[in-house]
């Protein structure tokens, strides 16, 4: 089994070997998964580490393997105006829902109750495979900010 500890900072063109993985096995520091060449590869990243669409992880042999998001099932909202997606993104947002954010779309892993609600705001929504790459949210890069009282 390869076994990955670290993230790498190679040029992409220099990874060997794939890894598809979802958004839910993406939020998780370690878990086993197969590569796309069939190989089982155990990863153990340091905890909140998120991994991205076309992240590099350097396996414990110094083999590169670029991480792509899957395809999953979703729901893209699409918006008629910047309000109606703003209304939708607030309700989202107030179930804790992970979303991605286009300039006229909202995209979420598919579920109907959440369909039925976007739906009432007006927008439509088209159900696709898709890769799904939520917002990071506001605390996930380390900046904090930090007010005077």
């Amino acid at each position: 089994m390869i076994r990955v500890f670290e993230k790498a900072t190679a040029a992409p063109g220099a990874a060997s070997e794939k890894l598809i993985l979802p958004f839910d096995f993406r939020q998780r520091s370690r878990f086993t998964a197969t590569l796309e060449n069939g190989q089982p590869v155990a990863v153990s990243l340091p905890r909140g580490t998120q991994l991205r669409d076309g992240d590099l992880l350097r396996a414990e042999t110094d083999t590169l393997i670029k991480v792509q998001a899957a395809l999953e099932a979703v729901s893209t909202a699409y918006a008629q105006t910047s309000t109606e997606l703003a209304r939708a993104c607030f309700h989202l947002g107030n179930r804790h829902t992970r979303v991605q954010i286009g300039p006229s779309w909202v995209r979420y892993l598919q579920d109907h109750v959440l369909d039925e609600m976007v739906l009432a705001f007006g927008l439509a929504i088209v159900h696709e495979q898709s890769p799904f790459e939520p917002e990071s949210g506001a605390y996930a890069a380390g900046h904090v900010a930090h007010h005077e009282h």
